[in-house]
């Protein structure tokens, strides 16, 4: 899913689940080197509650702190909550990350609770 406007954004984080956005900026584009890890880890733990952006951070103005860097940047988002930040492309961090994001929600979705955030260096 492809996120370029604050509109698309603002109906993107009203989705159930957890949402992996790689923020990027026009100039240097989304990191490509994770693609096939989204893929891989989407395809061991299904659809449903996991989602995949890319998001343009010059063109959203609740990303508008992560323009003017270069460094890849992945946010995951639960019930519209920012709760995790990777910088970076480091796949096995990504993917616990994911792992442990996707666990979590399961969790409040199943038996409420509250999301945090739980940033990543």
């Amino acid at each position: 899913m492809s996120i370029n406007t604050q509109e698309l954004w603002e109906e993107m984080l009203c989705l159930k689940g957890l949402i992996v956005v790689d923020a990027f900026q026009a100039w240097c584009g989304p990191c490509k080197t994770v693609v096939d890890l989204f893929r891989k880890v989407r395809n061991e733990v299904g659809r449903d509650l996991l989602h995949f952006a890319v998001a343009e951070v010059d063109s959203i103005d609740a990303l508008e702190k992560y323009r003017g860097k270069c460094e890849p940047v992945f946010l995951f988002y639960t019930g519209g909550q920012l709760v995790a930040v990777v910088r970076g492309a480091n796949a096995p961090l990504l993917q616990k990350t994911i792992l442990e994001q996707l666990a979590a929600e399961k969790t409040v979705l199943e038996r409420g609770g509250e999301r945090g955030l739980a940033a990543r260096p």
